[in-house]
């Protein structure tokens, strides 16, 4: 093909342009050719976009082409469609959404039976399989509606958190006018919290807009304002999760899993004894993990790197900073819903402000531009560059620490520096930021 569909997290593009219901539906169909199966079951689900249900239709158009039931579970976060799948026994999952994305973008992200997202090699045998002829099925599918999907999925989150009693608890979620706005309230409601929420009105065009995970400054002066405990945003999917304080401090991915962390070696429960981050895991959740005895490994930038690295390992915990948290007792996938609740079990009665979990370091980061590709990539394996880095983290050896990478979306060198006070972050991020922008010949972004 003339390029790769699936990027890091499956098909995602704009709606009725890149992501047509033509496209959809030819995705569908290769994918359950290649399922073992003899009659593959196939769940879908979606967010809340107004174009979901376009390629809702569309895929169970192409399921039941190629011969297998399209089993429709409507609006449910992301994390529910791997738990259904295992519960369940089906072929194949697909979930329809583009996270935190705005409303005109959507996505198609393909689960296998055991609850993971498809491998590199799936992914591209099913890309190779659209520009074959298709194969007649021996009979056409069916589509039915999957009516309890949602109770299936609260289900599953009761069993985790049977122990956990949120009774007079006063949480404000903000649902992001997404996948959550049903399952959060309801499951945060039954574990006894009195609950309100924020953008939890969709309409197929708000969400994300102004609301969630990317936007939480509403979320945090409301917290702060309505004399809450505690609030929680999610993203668009329910995959990602952030926390505000009663006072309306954001408290970010790192603070959630060093939290969930020092809870479940506590318990007994952290398996493995390691948990996984990314590069970008600010330096002071190094520094807490190391103090209490927890393994630490760090992954590029993404979740699908992180979940690769707890399955080689062997261990259960891992997330970003973003928010998107993966506990694999639970689940195979980042689960917001799951993530906030994990924090409320950690607590155990405290307030979140009596956090401690980490001291977060201080932290500078600067952008510098390109003009394309190939100067970016001149400019970070310049010597000068290099060994200027390279004294810089000596500098701040065991006090913080310094990241210089090519940005994985734009022509853009991120210049990333912690340490013990703003102002060593400042300077050396400001001296380091300057010598890349004069290698490139250009301004700091």
């Amino acid at each position: 093909m003339a390029r790769r569909l699936f990027g890091t997290d499956g098909v995602r593009g704009r709606a009725g342009e890149f992501l047509t219901a033509e496209l959809a539906l030819a995705l569908a169909r290769a994918a359950v050719e290649r399922c073992a199966a003899q009659r593959p079951q196939v769940l879908i689900v979606r967010d809340t976009r107004e174009s979901g249900e376009m390629l809702e239709a569309a895929i169970a158009a192409g399921v039941t082409a190629a011969g297998g039931d399209a089993l429709l579970g409507g609006v449910l976060p992301t994390p529910a469609a791997p738990l259904l799948v295992r519960a369940r026994g089906l072929a194949l999952a697909a979930v329809i959404s583009a996270s935190h994305n705005p409303y005109q973008d959507n996505g198609i992200k393909l689960f296998a039976a055991d609850g993971f997202k498809l491998d590199d090699e799936s992914e591209q045998q099913i890309e190779q399989a659209l520009e074959a002829p298709c194969r007649p099925p021996a009979r056409i599918g069916s589509v039915r509606h999957l009516d309890d999907a949602l109770e299936g999925y609260l289900q599953a989150l009761e069993r985790r958190f049977a122990a956990l009693d949120l009774s007079g608890r006063r949480i404000l979620l903000d649902c992001a006018n997404g996948a959550t706005f049903r399952a959060a309230p309801e499951v945060f409601r039954r574990l006894g919290a009195d609950v309100e929420t924020l953008s939890a009105a969709p309409d197929g065009r708000n969400i994300n807009a102004g609301c969630g995970s990317t936007h939480i400054a509403s979320l945090a002066d409301a917290v702060a304002r309505g004399g809450f405990h505690l609030g929680f945003a999610f993203d668009g999917d329910g995959d990602r999760v952030l926390a505000v304080d009663a006072d309306g401090a954001v408290v970010d991915g790192d603070e959630l899993v060093a939290l969930a962390a020092l809870h479940l070696k506590a318990q007994g429960r952290l398996i493995g004894g390691g948990v996984a981050v990314t590069v970008m895991s600010n330096y002071g959740f190094q520094v807490a993990m190391t103090q209490a005895g927890i393994k630490v490994a760090t992954t590029a930038v993404g979740d699908r790197y992180v979940l690769e690295e707890l399955r080689r390992r062997g261990w259960t915990l891992g997330g970003e900073q973003s928010g998107h948290i993966i506990e694999l007792s639970f689940s195979p996938t980042g689960d917001g819903i799951a993530s906030a609740l994990l924090t409320l079990e950690a607590l155990g009665g405290r307030d979140l402000r009596e956090r401690a979990a980490m001291r977060r370091l201080p932290q500078r980061l600067v952008n510098v531009r390109a003009r394309d590709r190939a100067a970016l990539r001149a400019a970070t394996e310049a010597r000068e560059l290099r060994e200027a880095v390279a004294r810089a983290q000596d500098s701040l050896a065991g006090r913080g620490r310094v990241l210089v990478r090519e940005s994985g979306t734009e022509p853009l060198i991120r210049v990333m520096v912690e340490a013990p006070t703003a102002e060593e972050a400042d300077e050396v991020c400001e001296r380091l930021a300057t010598l890349a922008a004069g290698i490139l010949g250009a301004a700091v972004a």
